[in-house]
């Protein structure tokens, strides 16, 4: 059996170069524009922007109420330093009024806020969703090295996007607001101390920016790449434990594991140097509007020309407004963090969403060839040569062949001769090559694995499964089940509706007499079966088939038992180096090499162009 020369989703390659993200620049900016834009712009914009302007309404009677507050607060303080009692209980009772009013609408601007960040949240990840499983992109990210951990982008990293993004808008656009609000209130005060304001803001957002910039980015985003390497490994080890159980495995899993985990810690630990020298900064930088504001008003103070009062408002107002221009360094950490995460989205997005990315030029004629799927009533191939995914490697050359309703189909060879690979090209998953595939509609066509795929939901969903709903009823269900030999399981699991482990609890003959049953429950045209009934007895086995002949459906198998050709009509034979024959199934023998018969090729299995 054939499989993707390709390294499994979520592991990076030791030797893979990371990607760069874009630092604070504008790069940066329109990758968070590619992301963020259609929720703004498309069918979601109403709710979007009515909500945002909420949030702009209440951050505007926050700012005031807060404008209003710092102005009680130095009277507050001017009547103690004068020893005015009258004086004092003015302002004190103005704040309460302030605070009553105050309170309650900073609670309902955060409720909105989270309101508002897990609405997108809800409609990105749908869109993303929509890309994701749409052309079977999850297979093809699947297959290839494109992009790692194609989920934790999209359960993580637009939580992270969605909420983030709906914070710093809102921080940047209170900043402007506090730094409207605060700037009259300290420019009526002190001309020297806007001054002094501007010029130790923008030095400490210059500081912050360049030695701080780009290498944080970089540290978060590989990060984040590197844990999500880990908790794969991780869910690796939990997906395959029986496996690895049985083999014994466990000290070059730990092995494994422990390198993961090791890369994770050593990018950790280069990250929180550079935030320890950015903490310390950021500390300085805070503390020390503490005492610049008293130092520049003393004077003032000290010589009677201006009250207390008016200090401590002048002080409050300069904390504030340096809050405001200083956003950037307050909330650097967060920041860079954020921009590692826009990359990953940007780079997810231009591979399953449409339109989001050009696409690249290509040189006249340079594209390679492949395999094109074409509608008709019947499964036909015509001149089909197949490779595997990004490879040179021929498996099947020239092969032409048509199976009419009824006909039955064994593929055999060799083991790696391209077996399972045709049926994947049959399924859409593989282009690699060139030729045509003429099929019948896709609902008409149903495909058995060797390892069949049950969900964690109930029993009557593992039956009707790929299907969301069914007519059948739960008596004709029961009775598909007795008819592939499951006779008791509804009653031993506990009903149609019960949730189990059914991959723990079903051994593998269960779990492929069950996705037998799902075939009983469409009634599929064409039934396609990669050693689907390896687990199974020779009685159960040569019962299913029998099942599926009577029903008239076109099969297509790939089967190593002698027992099974009795059941099909034809066999297409693989000699693994691009070479394959038809023949009849009455003239083949498993224990003989086959050999070119012309004369017993069917004429219902060879296709004239």
């Amino acid at each position: 059996m054939t499989t993707p020369t390709s390294a499994p989703t979520g592991a990076a390659t030791d030797d893979a170069p990371l990607p760069r993200p874009a630092p604070l620049s504008l790069a940066a900016w329109k990758q968070f524009l590619n992301v963020a834009r259609p929720y703004w712009l498309g069918d979601q914009k109403k709710r979007a922007w009515t909500l945002l302007m909420l949030l702009i309404v209440l951050m505007l009677v926050d700012t005031k109420l807060a404008v209003m507050l710092n102005n009680q607060t130095g009277e507050l303080t001017s009547a103690l330093a004068a020893r005015n009692s009258g004086r004092f209980w003015t302002p004190v009772r103005a704040c309460l009024s302030i605070l009553a009013l105050a309170v309650p609408t900073y609670a309902f601007y955060y409720y909105m806020r989270d309101v508002f960040a897990n609405q997108w949240r809800r409609w990105l990840t749908g869109r993303f969703l929509d890309g994701y499983l749409k052309g079977r992109k999850y297979y093809e990210l699947g297959s290839g090295s494109e992009i790692d951990n194609p989920d934790q982008r999209i359960s993580e990293d637009i939580n992270t996007f969605t909420g983030r993004s709906i914070n710093f808008l809102l921080i940047f656009l209170g900043s402007i607001m506090q730094l409207v609000a605060f700037s009259t209130v300290l420019w009526s005060i002190s001309h020297v101390l806007v001054g002094v304001l501007v010029a130790y803001a923008v030095m400490g957002n210059v500081v912050a920016l360049y030695f701080f910039g780009s290498p944080l980015i970089q540290l978060n985003f590989w990060q984040l790449r590197r844990e999500a390497d880990f908790r794969f490994s991780l869910m690796r080890l939990r997906e395959n434990a029986e496996s690895i159980a049985f083999y014994r495995g466990e000290a070059q899993e730990r092995t494994h594991i422990d390198r993961t985990f090791d890369k994770v810690i050593r990018n950790f630990a280069t990250l929180i140097k550079k935030q320890r020298a950015l903490n310390f900064f950021q500390r300085t930088f805070s503390q020390l509007t503490v005492v610049l504001p008293y130092v520049i008003l003393a004077g003032g103070v000290l010589s009677g020309e201006l009250e207390v009062g008016r200090a401590t408002q002048a002080a409050g107002a300069f904390s504030a407004v340096l809050g405001a221009v200083g956003v950037i360094v307050d909330n650097f950490e967060s920041l860079s963090r954020f921009v590692a995460g826009i990359g990953r989205l940007q780079a997810l997005s231009n591979l399953v969403l449409p339109g989001v990315a050009p696409a690249p030029a290509t040189a006249a004629g340079a594209e390679r060839p492949c395999i094109r799927m074409t509608p008709c009533t019947h499964l036909a191939l015509e001149s089909l040569t197949l490779c595997p995914p990004q490879s040179d490697r021929v498996l099947i050359k020239e092969l032409s062949l048509v199976l009419k309703p009824g006909d039955a189909l064994l593929i055999t060879g060799d083991s790696g001769c391209g077996k399972s690979s045709l049926l994947r090209a049959i399924a859409g998953l593989w282009h690699e090559g060139s030729g045509v595939i003429h099929h019948p509609p896709i609902e008409d066509v149903f495909f058995l694995p060797q390892q069949p795929y049950l969900q964690a939901s109930t029993l009557r969903s593992q039956l009707i499964y790929p299907s969301v709903r069914c007519d059948l009823n739960d008596g004709q269900l029961l009775e598909i089940l007795e008819q592939v030999h499951l006779p008791r399981l509804a009653e031993r699991v506990g009903g149609l509706d019960a949730v189990q482990d059914w991959e723990k609890l079903l051994s593998v003959g269960e779990q492929q007499r069950l996705a037998f049953g799902r075939v009983l429950v469409h009634k599929p045209d064409i039934v396609i079966l990669d050693e689907a009934t390896s687990a199974l007895d020779s009685g159960n086995e040569a019962s299913l088939y029998a099942r599926l002949r009577d029903s008239g459906a076109t099969l297509v198998s790939i089967a190593h038992r002698a027992g099974v050709l009795r059941h099909h009509t034809h066999v297409l034979h693989l000699h693994g180096d691009g070479g394959w024959e038809v023949i009849e199934a009455s003239g083949y023998e498993f224990d003989k090499p086959a050999t070119p018969a012309p004369a017993r090729q069917p004429v219902a299995a060879s296709f004239v162009g």
